[in-house]
């Protein structure tokens, strides 16, 4: 099987160990973005902590516009958290106005009644942005992490860091905000690239 002189070129590199790991990259003009997600809202559902963020893609890098933790005390019921989430992010929605929304796709936990705990705040934010009329997308936890970090087993301090060198930020965000960032970038990488695989719509 032939190779081109370019694939000849990184296996030499690889061989005398030169080759240099790079990162994502957000605004190859060989693959442009639709227009219609140029503002891109990630949402990070927790009943205690929501995590949100909305970037907008830009040249030289996408530039956060908003991020941050929607927190409910624990002495709150779960009725008033899910309100709480709902009013905030109707907030960040009227403001920032975004054209598609990223949330992180469904996890397996053990515990059932942390399941169904989750299940409500994820189902408070859908409804809201649903309401707002965007599209709507999800990305596996791991899929997320293999995008921004380069490894899908990655802790949350590492997606946080890469996160804030993505942005440009003066520092690293809060975990869940970090999350709802890196959904935002990952869905700005999917729908950069030219993929077989289209991004799942809920």
């Amino acid at each position: 099987m032939g190779i081109s002189a370019k694939q000849f070129e990184q296996m030499q590199q690889r061989v005398r160990g030169t080759a240099r790991r790079s990162s994502p990259s957000f605004d190859d003009e060989r693959q442009p973005i639709p227009r219609h997600h140029q503002i891109i809202l990630g949402v990070d559902p927790s009943l205690r902590g929501t995590g949100y963020g909305v970037i907008r893609l830009a040249k030289p890098h996408p530039i956060a516009l908003v991020h941050g933790t929607i927190t409910c005390p624990a002495g709150w019921e779960r009725s008033r958290c899910l309100a709480r989430i709902a009013e905030a992010l109707r907030a960040v929605l009227k403001q920032h106005r975004p054209d598609v929304c990223v949330v992180e796709g469904l996890f397996y936990a053990q515990n059932l009644q942390t399941a169904i705990v989750m299940g409500e705040a994820r189902g408070a934010s859908l409804v809201t942005v649903a309401e707002a009329g965007l599209d709507i997308f999800e990305i596996a936890p791991r899929k997320v992490k293999q995008a921004i970090v380069g490894y899908g087993a990655a802790q949350k301090l590492a997606v946080a860091k890469m996160v804030q060198r993505l942005l440009h930020l003066p520092e690293a965000p809060a975990t869940d905000a970090a999350d709802a960032l890196a959904l935002a970038l990952a869905h700005a990488q999917e729908m950069g690239r030219y993929s077989l695989t289209s991004p799942r719509r809920i």
